[in-house]
């Protein structure tokens, strides 16, 4: 997990100090209460619990707690790979506490995540902020085409990225695919309350459920964030500035990559920005970005975790994607070759990234049991250890009358026995 958390201050809606750890209603108040300290150290209060009933960890257990998740993981693929012929040698499994149940009452497991390329889109019309009333009117604001650029990246009413080719690298939907929407614990009225809309406008980019689902998941998304160098304080200023630069970010895909994205949002504002007839100068610069992730719920280590989540909350759990990205799964994949697993404890509504986040005291505890119960199950396991195995990656076709044919899920190096 990371223990780096968002800015916050209260002043932006919080109803209590958001850096003094809250506890009421129930559930525990705080920056980083549910991303990511709190699940991040559920882990530390699950070994403690084994150690304060003298009993010993089924399984060995390493610990990484990343610095800079909420920065782009900067420095940390490098760390790993330096770390995997060491620190990281021996390890079998990979888990990762870092994201929360779709639903309020059913456990999930997470077996993919969107990808992330975030951008700066810059237009620069003069050397210096001038005044309104002196030269509006006079020269080419280079605001105004900001607006007009960011207005052009997404469709109203639908949220469809207009850049062309966007969507020519999306996985097809497959009909077995499609049917498994249907029984997640989602509910829409309720998604519409977590996500404020509920008192505002009651409404959603898609009106079914499966359409909400997919479109978070399985499709990419592109989410206007802020524009810097433009005036933003309470009040009036009535300045042109001299340059602004409007920050967007682009949620990616499995086979999505960022700089293929780069170059295709490049192309599509060039050719809007060759129609407003303006001089000023214009630049998309992509600041950091990751490819998605997506990995095999048959592994043992999935089952694992499913038999853990099960055990403790009396249910099978949902098996679902995520629209957020966590870059360190790619880079445990990469780097070792090994299985990685999210095991999210914390709630849909805990308000990760926003005001009034919280962790449920119900999620703490169960999550806590959960991550016990997990190391259990990964203890149970037989067969070679994924670590030890050196052998060739399978290739081919699956046949059963050929040992060692099976294509193993992603991340399982070893092509002996399962």
């Amino acid at each position: 997990g990371h223990l780096d958390v968002q800015p916050a201050k209260k002043s932006d809606g919080w109803d209590t100090e958001p850096f003094e750890l809250i506890e009421k209603d129930g559930a525990l108040y705080g920056r980083g209460s549910t991303d990511d300290k709190g699940p991040a150290l559920s882990w530390l209060w699950a070994i403690e619990a084994f150690q304060t009933l003298g009993s010993p960890l089924p399984v060995n257990v390493k610990l990484m707690f990343e610095g800079l998740e909420e920065f782009g993981s900067t420095g940390m693929k490098e760390c790993i790979v330096e770390e995997s012929g060491t620190f990281l040698k021996d390890v079998d499994y990979f888990c990762i506490s870092d994201n929360y149940w779709v639903g309020k009452k059913r456990p999930c497991i997470t077996y993919g995540l969107r990808g992330l390329a975030y951008f700066e889109l810059v237009v620069e019309g003069s050397d210096k902020d001038l005044h309104s009333g002196v030269h509006g009117g006079g020269v080419h604001e280079a605001m105004t085409d900001l607006v007009r650029l960011m207005g052009a990246l997404v469709e109203p009413g639908t949220g469809k990225i207009l850049a062309p080719g966007m969507y020519d690298d999306v996985e097809p939907l497959t009909a077995e695919e499609a049917k498994t929407y249907g029984d997640i614990d989602f509910d829409m009225e309720e998604y519409k309350k977590e996500v404020g809309v509920a008192g505002v406008t009651g409404k959603l980019l898609k009106d079914t459920k499966e359409g909400v689902l997919m479109a978070r998941w399985r499709e990419p998304s592109l989410s206007l964030h802020g524009i810097e160098g433009a005036f933003s304080d309470s009040g009036a200023k009535t300045v042109i500035p001299r340059c602004v630069r409007g920050k967007f970010s682009v949620r990616l895909v499995p086979c999505q990559e960022p700089k293929k994205v780069h170059a295709l949002l490049e192309a599509h504002l060039t050719s809007v920005f060759q129609t407003l007839g303006s001089p000023n100068k214009m630049s998309l610069v992509l600041h950091h970005g990751g490819a998605a992730w997506k990995s095999a719920t048959d592994h043992p280590n999935y089952l694992a975790g499913r038999k853990a989540c099960e055990r403790v909350h009396g249910c099978k759990p949902d098996l679902t994607r995520e629209g957020g990205s966590i870059p360190i799964a790619n880079m445990f994949e990469d780097a070792t070759g090994l299985n990685v697993m999210l095991l999210p404890v914390g709630a849909c509504d805990d308000g990760a990234h926003s005001q009034n986040e919280k962790y449920d005291k119900r999620n703490y505890l169960s999550g806590i049991k959960v991550l016990g119960t997990y190391l259990h199950e990964i203890g149970k396991l037989v067969g070679p250890r994924p670590s030890a195995c050196r052998c060739e990656a399978p290739t081919g076709e699956y046949d059963p009358d050929k040992p060692g044919s099976f294509v193993f899920a992603k991340g399982f190096r070893c092509k002996c026995e399962f």
